[in-house]
């Protein structure tokens, strides 16, 4: 059994609220096995499948009450209900375009318990998102974190909290455990976090295996375009097929061009739209200012577009290249596969990865934000890390205040000036820092 983070989530959840939980996120990333792995918790645990109980969906049609839903849903599974000790879970919700009508009765009846899962594919998806505060909340589900990924190998929580305490006070790392890391570090580019690779990593060690497995995911996302996009299949089959050697290509941002000599933004938005929100893409925006909040001076229509994956990216490279990755062959470019790794590991974590480009100053990698304070990021694969004239120019001629800058490398801890030179896989530990606004009382003399 995998180790995730998303179960703890789930427990957690289910402790302090009452309401229902939907798990979404791009297929094979775990919706079904967490849920189905928290609901040997309960006494009964019953399962409805939309898409394999077609009959199911009718139960949720035209009803007026909770005890008619679950009047329909007795009948249908012939399994006793017992009032506080049953979770109920509904999946494939987005072939169910009643079920949120229906979550509303059943949280408000409170005999039972509720937990979701949707694909995001599929136009239905997006009606049940909207649905309002109060009876359901939603949780997207990611690929195994590099985090996840080294616990399921067996690295223990001792070494990460070491581990921890080295990024806290940005001081080396020993040497043979620098090593070490970096070699789990090139695995996981290789194997990645969808969790039917990594439980066959683990099974087999086997990476002809592995690659098998994510050709199959990358195989089913592909039909899945053809099944849940109601147009512009080929432009979005198109766009999908060109993320690997967009992002292996020098200036990494996508160019539209590349398409069609004649395209024009306007015309494939919702083309891009509908594979970020598939799950299976990741968009990093384009900010012309480095400042707080980033997102005013968002450019949409300049773009990276990286895979939901870094296993799934390395496996449409070509064959061979991740035993070249593992054992760090200098022939191969690492830019594309090591900057996909951050850019999922900021996602998951809740951060919003943006770039910066200006004629002047050059290009970010990454910007992000943490708590008030604007973190510029720089991803190095080669030996010469501490060559990058972009982010010197930005921290040393420019307009704008930085707390500190990150370079991520193969290298150990440095500091120099307000540039921290970490390894790569301390991407681990960045997370969103929340700063408490506190109590604030208006006075009113005066106006009374």
């Amino acid at each position: 059994m995998l180790y995730r983070k998303i179960k703890g989530y789930i427990e957690n959840f289910y402790e302090t609220s009452g309401n229902a939980l939907m798990l979404t996120g791009a297929r094979q990333t775990g919706k079904t096995y967490s849920i189905r792995s928290f609901g040997k918790s309960f006494k009964n645990f019953i399962e409805i499948n939309f898409i394999e109980n077609s009959d199911a969906v009718e139960i949720f049609r035209d009803i007026t009450s909770a005890d008619e839903i679950l009047l329909r849903l007795s009948a249908l599974i012939n399994i006793p209900l017992e009032e506080g000790k049953t979770l109920i879970f509904f999946d494939e919700v987005q072939c169910c375009e009643n079920i949120v009508t229906a979550i509303k009765f059943l949280v408000d009846d409170g005999r039972f318990r509720y937990i979701l899962s949707g694909s995001l594919l599929g136009v239905e998806l997006k009606d049940i998102r909207s649905v309002p505060v109060g009876y359901m909340s939603i949780k997207e589900v990611f690929p195994l974190d590099f985090e996840e990924f080294v616990i399921n190998l067996g690295i223990s929580q001792s070494v990460l909290d070491k581990l921890r305490n080295f990024w806290d006070s940005r001081s080396e790392v020993d040497s043979v455990v620098h090593a070490k890391m970096m070699q789990l570090f090139r695995l996981y580019v290789v194997v990645g976090g969808m969790p039917a690779a990594v439980a066959e990593y683990i099974s087999t060690s086997n990476l002809n295996n592995v690659l098998n497995v994510q050709r199959d995911i990358v195989t089913l996302y592909r039909m899945d375009i053809s099944k849940y996009a109601q147009r512009d299949k080929l432009k979005i089959k198109e766009i999908f097929d060109l993320v690997p050697s967009e992002l292996d290509a020098k200036n990494k941002r996508f160019i539209l061009k590349r398409l069609n000599e004649h395209a024009k933004f306007e015309r494939y938005q919702d083309n891009f739209l509908w594979l970020k929100d598939a799950g299976v893409v990741i968009p990093v925006y384009n900010v012309e200012e480095p400042k707080m909040p980033l997102k005013l001076s968002e450019t949409r229509n300049l773009f990276k577009l990286f895979s939901n994956d870094v296993g799934l990216l390395a496996s449409q490279y070509v064959d061979g290249i991740q035993l070249k990755v593992i054992t760090g062959d200098p022939s191969v470019n690492y830019g594309s596969v090591f900057e996909n790794v951050v850019a999922q590991e900021l996602l998951c974590h809740g951060l919003t990865p943006y770039y910066y480009n200006n004629k002047k100053r050059g290009e970010i990698d990454f910007v992000i934000s943490i708590g008030s304070s604007v973190l510029p990021i720089e991803v190095k694969s080669g030996k010469d890390y501490q060559r990058h004239s972009a982010l010197s120019n930005l921290i040393n001629d420019s307009p704008y205040e930085f707390t500190e800058a990150l370079v991520l490398c193969n290298g150990n801890f440095e500091n120099i000036g307000k540039i921290v030179y970490a390894p790569i896989y301390m991407i681990m530990f960045i997370q969103p820092q929340t700063e408490g606004i506190g109590i604030y009382k208006v006075d009113l003399s005066g106006l009374v």
